[in-house]
């Protein structure tokens, strides 16, 4: 076995331990804490958020950075290096060019989802989910009909588009947002609302992407021998979505 070999395999366990606490915080925080927390008087809040929010918070921005950095690792040993970017029986070459291409447009999806966001259509969520899914159509046609990427190259990229913007939300928009609303907390003042809304509603978000992401997680066993389509994904974004 030869050294990338090796390291794949242990980066795809670091990626899947911390993907399960990442998202596993998540939806703790989604369908567990906030709900809680509406229940809570004054007193109760300035005890118990100074003391649990920011140790939740340690665990979810760091499951985070591991899931994302070993996630991108992994797109480099299994895809680039492993030569899977056009289907694993294509003879196609996949350059430096090609790579450096691939990454900043991940980059650039990410800025684009921030933009919106922050735009009058980010206040709608029914609308921010339509906008997104027909840009995410977009791409993922794209990948698959232009780029010619095979199913798994296609399916995995977006993914990273998805765990990318997720982790955004974390570390430049929850956590932040987080940290005043803890500071609020503990002097007994109220945080500012537009503050709470923003860490809410990205953290919502990240539970939308999330269901998909899983989709692209499981990556080759969503593979069907001879009847693998674009189609496939963005059913499984519209579930999720949904």
């Amino acid at each position: 076995m030869e050294i990338s070999d090796t390291l794949s395999v242990l980066f795809r366990w670091l990626h899947v331990a911390a993907g399960i606490l990442w998202i596993g915080v998540l939806y703790w925080f989604n369908f567990v804490n906030i709900p809680f927390a509406g229940t809570m008087d004054g007193d109760t809040k300035k005890k118990v958020v100074p003391e649990l929010m920011p140790r939740a918070l340690y665990w979810f921005r760091w499951a985070a950075a591991y899931t994302w950095v070993s996630g991108i690792v992994l797109l480099f040993f299994v895809f680039y290096h492993g030569g899977l970017m056009y289907g694993e029986t294509s003879t196609e070459e996949w350059g430096i060019g090609s790579t450096l291409i691939t990454l900043a447009l991940i980059v650039v999806g990410v800025y684009i989802y921030d933009f919106l966001a922050k735009s009058p259509v980010g206040k709608n969520l029914k609308l921010m989910g339509v906008v997104g899914f027909i840009l995410i159509a977009v791409v993922i046609y794209l990948f698959a009909n232009v780029g010619g990427f095979g199913y798994r190259a296609y399916v995995i990229h977006t993914g990273a588009l998805f765990g990318s913007i997720m982790a955004f939300n974390v570390w430049y928009r929850i956590w932040p947002s987080q940290k005043k609303v803890i500071a609020a907390v503990k002097e007994g003042t109220a945080p500012d609302a537009a503050v709470v809304s923003l860490a809410g509603t990205r953290s919502r978000h990240n539970v939308f992407l999330s269901v998909p992401l899983v989709w692209t997680m499981i990556n080759a066993h969503t593979a069907v021998p001879g009847a693998n389509s674009w189609l496939y994904l963005l059913a499984a974004v519209l579930i999720g979505w949904l």
